[in-house]
């Protein structure tokens, strides 16, 4: 077979496939199940970034970087253009994978025609198409169709350059610079795929590195140099910007997935077998056994055959090593390696060509018996169940013809109630049909207008799941993977009287599921219809008297024009005669004031505000007059509004009033005046952060703060009480110069609080800046000399800069030290 042949079988291989992908996902309802709906919403958030975007702009890059903290991003960009052309939806953006399946099936052809022969490229590049693994997947909007291609890919340039045509030579000139250019930009696309293509590279690089420097071969280690280098560009902005996250990932996605899924530990037996029993149900038993019955009958005949016999050796340390490597894992999943079945396909491949005379037949049998394991596995054919009950299972997928869940209608119902409002739906509990991110997925289809979110998971955190939602999502059946504390919080909102219920759906199952609002909610929209041209202040409903340091109920009411309420911040202040005041300062509306329809800019509204602020505990008995400025986020422009004459009295033996939950900005405010206390500060400030990034879904709380508090630091230039919070708003934003900027402010100002200095060392460290970084350790050292984690930063600083003998020295004594006592 010519290789013209060879592309021809190829193009037709894969045009069949596409067109029985695009039949089934057009039949096809299914609602998008957990994962899928998260990585679907991903593609969201890239798609409109992109639609929106300033290629021009650095912050626009930062920002655009920073929309996948977690996974790399590549599939959600390269799934834009066909969202843009076809729609917005679960089919058209499932699309990309037939981009994937190209790509995989030109690299595992190349792979088997450069170890062995065309023949061998194309039949492992239809076995593809043929693994339950990969046609199961194929179907589906995750991240592992796109990183298998690109592990292929990796692999086949890798194998391409090391050597040709099953012939290793010691060098080829510029062919192999061209092909270590070509390995280092699979390399960069795989690792911006996802992070685990590197893993089944590991060894195979390990070898070839150390075989080269053994020969001497210090070309071959110049072309993997640059290899390295070529890939830089391509991976480094996303790394750069989100390697801290990293770490938490990894333990997520493992050690902690693991636990929680019942996976085997690494000390038994059953961890290290898990991939080898399963693998009959992603390949298909009958994929493994003709295939390898043609290697065995006839390994002699292959043994002879030296090029054969050393691409089979080459492909089994691949596969046996990285066997080894996800074992070695301690989460399990089915999807784990799915980069290194392509290779296997090229084994397999060979073991079906070696069926020779009368018996070359077989090869056919096989692949009409993997067709119709294929159709049986993802069609509802009657009696295909009875009929492969005998035989050994493999994945299968169900089609839908109808959904499975009214998530759609859920969202509508949720958008018309409040249509001027971004709302966040509390999903109780979370279930395979009815979760957090499917909600979130359609609420976001639905012009970002609605999300869904996961609560009740902890006791600890039951009471303020349930003061700091609107909105809740409540299921009566299917509770099995429901903690005690999600059952009874959803049995608490079914019964509250300060619930009313909007929406009942009854699923197929029996279950049933309600859809609750709050009848007094923290933010209410009405449409008035007229043009108004200024915001207005009409009303402030307080208490007349208070005690300090307790919540206190506040109902302010603006009417104006919707892009200025839109972009309003409150600067709002209470002022003492004695000169002590407090600060209630917040976005109008709370940030949430949105539409999938964006109404005229003119056109007015009233935004009632149900809130509570918290003056501190050390304020004087006093009567407090209240002041209030506009500021617009976006301009920068203030203005003070002329507002009722309001006043309230603090009076410590006051009864205190039934408050609702504080709003974010005024949580962040006061949680980050423990700035300057370190780990003392710090640790209630990370357990409530979580909380709150997940009740306000895009954490408009922190631009908020960073408006409000950048302008009264105008005002007043040296008040840490505004800087603290600021500080704060720009790290959770991710913004590490912008934070460093801050805290350099908060040294100048306060240069004997040893903390300050040390948040600018780490900063230095966290933007590759070490010598820096040691540097501003050095005032936190000579004010408290014994403070381990100055010590830490200082002996990081020195590892960083490469002064490993002064790393040594200080980070030696510091094992088994409390970093954060003191």
């Amino acid at each position: 077979m010519s290789h013209r042949k060879d592309y021809q079988a190829l193009g037709l291989i894969w045009l069949l496939t596409t067109l029985h992908d695009l039949i089934w996902l057009s039949l096809d309802r299914t609602i998008p199940a957990w994962d899928q709906s998260n990585h679907l919403t991903g593609s969201l958030n890239h798609l409109h970034a992109l639609q929106n975007a300033r290629f021009l702009d650095g912050d626009w890059w930062v920002q655009f970087w920073q929309l996948s903290g977690k996974y790399p991003p590549l599939t959600y960009i390269l799934t834009a253009p066909w969202q843009w052309l076809f729609g917005v939806g679960p089919e058209q953006a499932t699309l990309v994978n037939l981009l994937y399946l190209a790509l995989l099936m030109i690299s595992v052809y190349g792979l088997g025609r450069r170890l062995f022969n065309g023949r061998v490229g194309v039949w492992a590049a239809g076995l593809c198409t043929l693994f339950p693994i990969f046609y199961v997947y194929r179907l589906d909007y995750l991240l592992d169709t796109g990183a298998t291609a690109l592990t292929a890919a990796c692999f086949t340039s890798l194998t391409i350059w090391w050597g040709e045509a099953g012939r290793w030579v010691r060098d080829r000139g510029s062919q192999q610079w061209r092909w270590a250019i070509i390995f280092g930009l699979c390399v960069g696309f795989a690792l911006m795929t996802k992070q685990n293509s590197l893993f089944f590279l590991f060894f195979p690089l390990v070898w070839i590195v150390g075989r080269s420097l053994w020969r001497g071969h210090w070309g071959r280690i110049a072309q993997l140099f640059l290899s390295g280098l070529v890939s830089v560009p391509i991976w480094g902005p996303w790394y750069r910007t989100n390697w801290i996250f990293l770490f938490s990932t990894a333990e997520t996605a493992n050690t902690a997935a693991a636990v929680i899924e019942g996976d085997p530990p690494l000390n038994t037996w059953a961890a290290w077998t898990y991939y080898g029993e399963v693998l009959p149900l992603l390949v298909s038993w009958v994929l493994i056994i003709l295939p390898s019955l043609g290697l065995l009958i006839y390994c002699r005949q292959w043994w002879r055959d030296l090029p054969t016999r050393q691409g089979l050796a080459w492909l089994g340390f691949f596969l046996g090593s990285n066997y080894l490597v996800c074992s070695a894992i301690v989460n399990k999943d089915l999807r784990y390696p799915m980069p290194a079945l392509p290779v296997l396909a090229v084994v397999l491949a060979v073991g079906l060509l070696k069926w020779r005379a009368w018996l070359k037949g077989v090869r056919w049998v096989a692949v009409g018996l993997a067709i119709a394991l294929l159709f049986t596995s993802l069609y509802p054919i009657p009696g295909a169940a009875q009929l492969m009950a005998p035989l050994p299972p493999i994945l299968t997928k169900s089609l839908n013809f109808s959904p499975s869940a009214p998530i759609p209608a859920i969202i509508d119902r949720v958008a018309e109630t409040t249509p001027y409002l971004r709302s966040t739906l509390g999903v109780i509990p979370n279930t395979g049909q009815v979760n957090h991110n499917t909600v979130n997925y359609y609420g976001n289809r639905a012009g970002f207008q609605v999300y869904g979110r996961e609560l009740g998971g902890s006791e600890a955190h039951l009471q303020q799941d349930y003061r700091s939602h609107g909105w809740f999502l409540t299921q009566n059946q299917n509770l099995g993977n429901a903690s005690p504390e999600q059952g009874a919080l959803g049995e608490v909102i079914r019964n509250d009287p300060d619930f009313q219920t909007r929406g009942e759906w009854r699923l197929k199952d029996g279950t049933v599921i309600q859809l609750h609002q709050r009848r007094n909610p923290p933010v209410r929209v009405i449409d008035q219809g007229i043009g108004r041209d200024r915001i207005t202040l009409q009303r402030v409903t307080v208490p007349a008297v208070v005690p300090p340091g307790v919540p206190v109920p506040i109902q302010y009411e603006w009417t104006g024009p919707w892009v200025q309420l839109q972009e309003g911040v409150a600067i709002v202040t209470w002022q003492g005669s004695g000169g002590a005041m407090w600060t209630h300062d917040h976005g109008i509306g709370l940030g949430n004031l949105h539409s999938a329809n964006p109404p005229a800019a003119n056109r007015g509204f009233r935004v009632v505000e149900n809130l509570a602020m918290l003056p501190p505990a050390d304020l004087p008995p006093d009567t407090y007059r209240l002041t209030v400025t506009y500021l617009n986020r976006r301009t920068g422009q203030a203005h003070i509004l002329t507002s009722p004459e309001t006043v309230i009295t603090l009076d410590p033996t006051a009864a205190p009033i039934p408050a609702p939950e504080l709003d974010y900005v005024t949580q962040l405010h006061h949680l980050a005046q423990g700035l300057p206390l370190g780990w003392r500060g710090l640790e209630p400030l990370f357990l409530m952060i979580g909380r709150i990034n997940q009740y306000d879904p895009i954490q408009d709380y922190l631009g908020q703060t960073v408006a409000a508090n950048t302008y009264r630091l105008r005002q007043d230039p040296e008040n840490l009480t505004y800087l603290y919070p600021l500080a704060l708003a720009r790290a959770l934003q991710e913004n590490a110069p912008a934070t460093l900027a801050v805290m350099e402010r908060a040294v100048a100002i306060a240069p004997q609080t040893p903390m300050h200095h040390a948040y600018v060392a780490f900063l230095h460290l966290y933007l590759f800046q070490p010598g820096r970084g040691e540097e501003a350790i050095a005032p936190a050292l000579a004010l408290a000399p014994d403070q381990p984690i100055f010590q830490a930063l200082d002996g990081l600083a020195a590892l960083f800069q490469g002064n490993v003998v002064k790393a040594w020295r200080v980070l030696m004594p510091l094992r088994g030290v409390d970093l954060l006592a003191g």
